[in-house]
């Protein structure tokens, strides 16, 4: 029987309603990686038309070794291998054959070799031309003044970064950053805004909202940790005395050592977790929600002794809690609360008055209690196939345990379709949103795996082709009463 309406209401979700996970790099298009231009708008329309209501993205820094969105160069900055090389060309920022030199064929993955050997240098170019013809602009110039408190700290790391042969900070010589290395890197950043916001604009015209992805910590090798560093955990040189991951979980055996610098909590409470609002404030004028990554750290986190070899070692120390979510006051945030949890995790979660997380793949596991089944899954949850660290759908299906086979079975009966009929049942829930990654929404194999935890290799490559794409569009209209017959819209 469909669900009844959610009682749950938030500032995040008004209304019940469903969307899909795709980050732009997976796009199509010409050229070494998926941007911020035609096929972006293209993908708003095609939600539109399919009656999804939002668009979640993985976050949008600018990415270092490893490539992964997720310990971005800087929480504040946009990444600049998103522009659109085309508006650029338009704007006289890069020449046609400029554009064409990197825009041969057609990739089906992410290329992160010719990201750095042929784009780099041409965002480069383009970023100085842009400078110079922008530096009379009155908008460039609001732009710089309006986020001078993280665009200044981010032009001179970029610019100190390069200087130094994009080597880690830590190695560092030369500490005086070159003025017109940071107003390239503050053009991008201008472009870039313009981008974006021309893309948000565009999804309000057809009624998509936007879901950012707000990592809990920041990279040890970026901006923010050289900028702010008496916020986080360090020694008298500089060096973290103690880093993040978790203890071993369903995706890694060692856990996950992931080597960020942890947070000073007391300091941060000093003054009222400024910085930490100052980041969600900046990406609320990007999204209309935000998902905390890893919201568990806010209530305990997993500590990891600088230069243990994986974090079996580490141990659990209280975050700042009800303390955070009472600073940034009511606002549109989703807590990922997924993994091992305390109990004050959730307690923690219904006091903030946020909706949690509940995956499918989690669900055919463990007792009958397990909240990330469908017929446990509560209204305060946003319930999604997949994460971008899940396989997917039919490829989890694939290698599923017998167990999680056998209570499929039962739960299921006989279908002839198992990954739609599970897609249905997730829409079917009383969650306050759904959300689908494009690969379930494809019916795409293991081979569209986004990233895969615990693996530092072959992550974050994965595209849509041209021809996936072009049946997307196709097909997409097709869900809105698929949507509607499971209660999802406007119930």
């Amino acid at each position: 029987m469909p669900a009844a309406p959610s009682a749950f209401r938030c500032r995040a979700f008004p209304q019940r309603s469903a969307g899909v996970l795709l980050h732009p790099t997976a796009l199509p298009g010409p050229g070494p990686i998926g941007t911020l231009g035609a096929e972006a708008h293209r993908f708003i329309e095609a939600l539109a038309a399919g009656g999804f209501t939002w668009w979640q993205v993985c976050p949008l820094g600018p990415t270092g070794y490893g490539d992964s969105p997720y310990q971005a160069l800087s929480i504040f900055a946009g990444n600049p291998y998103l522009l659109d090389l085309r508006d650029l060309e338009r704007r006289g920022f890069l020449t046609k054959a400029e554009v064409a030199s990197v825009q041969r064929g057609t990739d089906h993955h992410t290329d992160y070799g010719r990201l750095w050997h042929e784009l780099r240098p041409l965002l480069k170019l383009a970023g100085s031309r842009a400078a110079q013809a922008l530096a009379p602009a009155a908008n460039f110039q609001q732009f710089q003044i309006g986020h001078a408190a993280w665009l200044t700290a981010w032009c001179q790391f970029s610019a100190l970064r390069e200087q130094n042969g994009f080597t880690a900070p830590s190695t560092w010589t030369t500490t005086v950053a070159d003025a017109t290395l940071c107003a390239e890197a503050a053009a991008l950043q201008f472009l870039f805004a313009e981008q974006w916001q021309a893309l948000r604009a565009q999804a309000q015209r057809h009624g998509i909202r936007l879901m950012g992805d707000e990592p809990i910590y920041v990279s040890a090798d970026g901006c923010d940790v050289r900028a702010h560093p008496q916020l986080f955990q360090l020694d008298a040189l500089g060096r973290p005395t103690a880093v993040a991951g978790v203890p071993p979980d369903y995706f890694a055996e060692d856990g996950q050592l992931w080597g960020n610098p942890l947070y000073d909590w007391t300091a941060h409470a000093a003054d009222g977790f400024a910085w930490w609002q100052a980041r969600v404030h900046h990406d609320l004028q990007l999204f209309d929600a935000v998902r905390i990554d890893h919201f568990r750290g806010l209530c305990d986190y997993w500590s990891v002794p600088a230069g243990a070899p994986n974090a079996r070692g580490g141990t659990w120390h209280d975050g700042p809690g009800l303390a955070f979510t009472v600073a940034m006051g009511d606002l549109p945030l989703v807590a990922e609360d997924l993994g091992l949890l305390s109990p004050g995790v959730d307690l923690l979660r219904k006091a903030s008055g946020l909706p949690g997380m509940a995956v499918l793949q989690f669900g055919f596991g463990g007792s009958a209690d397990n909240p990330h089944h469908p017929d446990n899954v509560t209204a305060d949850r946003v319930v999604y196939t997949g994460t971008h660290d899940n396989d997917t759908l039919r490829g989890w299906l694939a290698t599923a345990s017998p167990e999680e086979q056998a209570n499929l079975q039962e739960f299921l009966g006989a279908v002839d379709d198992v990954p739609s009929a599970l897609t249905d049942a997730v829409l079917a829930t009383p969650a306050i949103c759904a959300i689908l990654p494009i690969q379930d929404l494809l019916g795409l194999g293991t081979t569209a795996r986004f990233n895969t935890p615990g693996n530092p290799q072959g992550n974050w490559t994965w595209r849509l082709t041209d021809s996936e794409f072009a049946a997307l569009t196709r097909t997409l209209p097709a869900w809105r009463p698929r949507l509607a017959q499971c209660q999802r819209l406007n119930a």
